[in-house]
């Protein structure tokens, strides 16, 4: 309909080609009816010129400028549907490879990479940490014999203060002996391998993050040529594992992606006080009173909400919708901006299947590490 409308207008007003290219790009631009309007005076004048008389006229002028109002938005929602309909058919049959490319086109896109990782785990799909001798620079795939979706390992350009030139570097090497070995022909400097120490990076080796932790400093120091095994302080004293918690905070300051979610660490306080998590949330009743614990991923206030603000709040189950009122944005406003993990009582809402929690009242929550939200995008 829209190239046929174009068309006669094209002829009836006898538009030169350059005319006529401009009224198609009118037409499919985001300003379409402001600029179909400054064509208008052409449009009557040719077809007044050919004889079209001035209803007729009018009557093709107003059902162009009619197109022309939602023409945009039209191609724009079938593009946008299109894509979504490809992303979660890709996410659904192929989770591992999806995901694994988006954290290869990072920085983009409304989820961070922590939260990426959380969601892929949850739908089945092992993540591997970082690791010298397996990881390649970015994110990649990794097939075992016994599993239908293969495993992401996490790429080494991910970790702190090492970067995709020093990352492609310690790739072009692999395979390593050990931390000497790694060490002598890197020639990495302290803090990039202090990082891939507490991103647990050389477990490979049979070490675990604290002694490579120890280890670093002295490795830093060594040099082509050095005789093996002269370097001291490459040994560490017994010294006690990480614990979870710590593994935790350590993932997350390296590469700022975690094994194990910060709120799984506190699910036991969580349920003692009533808080449910977030998949709970899809299957509780509408109206019900609840409350929800989680890390702060998402704030946003559309312009056309009114001064809503939407929460997007996240644990070990998956994600959760908070809705904050006005008024309850305003009352809460400085602890809702600051804080990176929240706990939420409200009231449930469903609508189209979708479960939200209506915020009633905001409390901090005390998390032993928290990727950076993405705030108002």
């Amino acid at each position: 309909f829209q190239e046929q409308m174009m068309q006669i207008a094209i002829d009836c007003a006898s538009f030169t080609p350059t005319e006529a290219d401009q009224l198609r790009q009118a037409m499919s631009s985001k300003r379409a009816p402001e600029r179909i309007e400054e064509l208008r005076a052409r449009l009557l004048d040719g077809m007044t010129a050919n004889g079209i008389p001035p209803e007729v006229a009018e009557d093709i002028y107003v059902k162009i400028l009619a197109f022309s109002s939602y023409g945009f938005p039209e191609s724009h929602a079938i593009s946008f549907a299109y894509l979504v309909y490809a992303s979660a058919w890709l996410k659904c049959y192929y989770p591992a490879a999806f995901t694994a490319a988006l954290l290869r086109a990072q920085p983009m896109g409304f989820y961070a990479p922590a939260s990426l990782i959380s969601d892929v785990r949850r739908h089945g799909v092992e993540v591997r940490g970082v690791d010298v001798n397996a990881s390649d620079v970015s994110a990649t795939l990794e097939w075992g014999a016994s599993v239908a979706q293969p495993a992401i390992r996490v790429g080494l350009a991910e970790v702190r203060n090492l970067g995709e030139q020093a990352a492609a570097a310690v790739v072009a090497g692999q395979p390593y002996r050990d931390l000497e070995d790694f060490a002598r022909r890197t020639r990495l400097p302290v803090p990039a391998l202090e990082a891939l120490a507490t991103a647990g990076a050389f477990g490979c080796f049979g070490i675990g993050r604290r002694e490579a932790l120890w280890a670093a400093g002295a490795a830093a120091t060594i040099r082509p040529g050095q005789l093996a095994g002269t370097t001291p302080g490459l040994a560490a004293p017994p010294l006690p594992a990480m614990t979870a918690a710590e593994e935790t905070f350590a993932d997350l300051w390296a590469t700022g992606t975690y094994g194990t979610h910060p709120v799984e660490h506190i699910r036991d306080s969580l349920t003692e006080h009533g808080a449910i998590g977030a998949a709970e949330l899809r299957t509780a009743r509408p109206g019900a009173n609840v409350t929800i614990a989680g890390l702060v991923t998402h704030r946003q206030q559309p312009g056309t909400a009114r001064g809503v603000v939407f929460l997007s709040l996240e644990d070990e189950t998956g994600m959760a919708n908070i809705i904050c009122p006005p008024a309850v944005w305003e009352r809460h406003r400085r602890l809702a901006m600051e804080a990176n993990a929240l706990v939420v009582f409200g009231r449930v809402e469903r609508l189209d299947g979708a479960a939200s929690l209506l915020a009633i009242r905001l409390r901090r929550l005390r998390v032993i590490a928290a990727a950076r939200s993405r705030d108002f995008r």
